[in-house]
């Protein structure tokens, strides 16, 4: 009486997940319901109630794991459940229940839509439907996976939208206007390199940034943002980067800077130096070693290292370097009534350029009107029967390859459309800050604007030696030809001159003439390598 009693003792175990596969399975009240009633039905003893909402694809399932522990234990001998893909989707927790009744551990498996009894033919029968589960929910993975290549090859995202989009169905993922700026100014702020990760996060999370649940976010999250491409407009799926259609939150250049700065602060440090001004920036003129610096009696002094051959250069005061800096920046400075000019002159053939740009544009566009009616037209001969499925295969083919080349023009030259005079217009102004900086008295400014301007800087006979960079000697040889002229009106006469050169492509190269004694050609070779 009493293996007859233990025989009727049950478990019954429940499982959903929010997974592709169990979007059709009842719910875990229906399933119970129904376990209930079989279990009343049959005159079963259910010892406990197992409910799990976990996936069934993988082993590992806490509850389950429980479960037949305490099978092995002897409280029950029987499990009830809804139906055999509820216990196993996977070959190892299959295995699992099949040994079990192999060991008569368990006795009895009872489903509503299954059919089982502890026999050869029964443990055959469960088999299969244990491989029936793993195969539908392997077939199903493979289609899932090829539904998100496709998606991702359309540049449309295809899975969960990361903080600062949301999902739309069948649009991908669109920006979320409340989240974004906050994404976008985490970036800007991790990019000066001011602040740590740890930094962001308080900052960030006081400022309201959540995970889409309401939850503060953590360091690795704030960390995980910022390592993803998708906030530029780039899908990185399965280690490869793909174009995306949907709206970027940052800039692609904003995006590396922040890369830049974590691979920055990720190195050891080294053993802490002492902040000199100048540490590594100069050579000696004389052997090429490094110059260094060092505090005597108060004052910093730079000297050559002198470490590959004997060298006869002697210290110079860090004060006077910093001195020589500023009259070499003097020579590339624009004054601001110089550029104030420049930019306005610039300005004016800008919008000249503007108005050319836009009938072109204008032009491009009615001609990928007429592709489209085309389109339409040899689908509607297709339809009527006029020509055949190969001619209109063929005839729709040339038009769409044709109006994909126009697109591809068409949105190239509007990219870069204006990019030269804002590069133009941006330099002035850099050239017009240099001023600034060469009469503050902030060493700092100076050296980085030194680093800019020039390269292969070097110290010798107690004198600052480079060589300018171009645009900036260039810029440095028309100051000096207009500060040179003979008279004042010669000297305001910069930008007076706007002269149109068209090359083949074509395209416009606005050359300023400072004065009248100014090199045109040698202004012409900056405004080349500028625009």
């Amino acid at each position: 009486m009493n293996a007859i009693n233990q025989t009727r003792k049950f478990f019954i175990y429940t499982r959903k997940s929010t997974d592709t596969e169990d979007r059709q399975v009842r719910s875990i009240a229906d399933q119970l319901t129904e376990l209930r009633d079989l279990a009343k039905k049959e005159q079963l003893e259910i010892v406990d109630v197992f409910v799990e909402k976990q996936t069934a694809k993988i082993p590992g399932r806490p509850i389950f794991d429980d479960m037949l522990t305490r099978i092995e234990k002897g409280e029950a001998s029987g499990i009830l459940a809804w139906n055999p893909d509820r216990l196993a989707r996977n070959s190892v927790d299959g295995g699992k229940i099949i040994y079990l009744v192999d060991m008569g551990l368990i006795t009895a498996l009872k489903f509503p839509t299954f059919w089982f009894d502890p026999t050869p033919q029964g443990k055959f029968m469960l088999s299969i439907a244990f491989g029936q589960s793993k195969y539908y929910i392997d077939n199903l993975s493979e289609n899932i996976k090829r539904g998100h290549r496709n998606k991702v090859k359309d540049g449309i995202w295809p899975q969960m939208a990361p903080l600062g989009y949301v999902n739309v169905k069948g649009a991908g993922i669109i920006v979320n206007k409340e989240m974004a700026p906050l994404i976008r100014k985490v970036f800007e702020a991790y990019a000066t390199g001011n602040f740590t990760l740890r930094q962001i996060r308080d900052t960030f999370n006081a400022l309201g940034l959540h995970t889409k649940s309401g939850r503060k976010l953590a360091v690795s999250n704030y960390q995980k943002i910022l390592k993803n491409p998708i906030y530029t407009g780039l899908m990185k799926f399965n280690g490869e980067i793909h174009e995306g259609k949907h709206e970027p939150i940052i800039t692609k250049k904003l995006f590396d800077t922040c890369q830049e700065v974590m691979a920055r602060k990720s190195k050891p440090k080294g053993p802490t130096l002492k902040p000199y001004l100048y540490r590594g920036l100069f050579r000696c003129g004389e052997c090429g070693c490094f110059i260094t610096t060092e505090t005597q009696k108060g004052y910093n002094y730079l000297r050559c290292t002198k470490r590959k051959v004997p060298c006869s250069q002697k210290y110079v005061r860090e004060d006077a370097i910093t001195s020589q800096i500023r009259e070499e920046i003097k020579k590339i400075s624009l004054p601001s009534a110089w550029a104030e000019q420049c930019i306005a002159e610039l300005e004016k053939e800008k919008q000249e350029k503007i108005q050319a740009e836009n009938s072109f544009a204008q032009k491009t566009r009615d001609e990928l009107a007429v592709y489209s009616e085309k389109l339409d037209k040899i689908l509607d001969l297709h339809l009527n029967g006029e020509i055949s499925q190969d001619e209109y295969v063929s005839k729709k083919q040339k038009l769409i390859l044709a109006k994909k080349d126009l697109e591809e023009k068409l949105s190239a030259f509007e990219q870069k459309s204006g990019k030269r005079f804002e590069r133009m217009s941006a330099f002035i102004k850099e050239a017009n800050h240099a001023e600034t900086i060469a009469l503050q008295e902030n060493p700092v400014a100076g050296r980085d604007f030194l680093k800019k301007m020039s390269s292969n800087p070097r110290i010798a006979g107690m004198r600052l030696g480079l060589e300018i960079k171009n645009p900036w000697n260039l810029t440095a040889e028309f100051i000096s030809s207009a500060r040179s002229a003979d008279t004042t009106s010669d000297k305001n006469a910069i930008c007076t001159l706007i002269r149109r050169v068209r090359d083949s492509n074509p395209r416009y190269l606005s050359v300023y003439v400072l004065s009248k004694h100014a090199h045109s050609a040698t202004m012409r070779t900056l405004l080349t390598s500028l625009l």
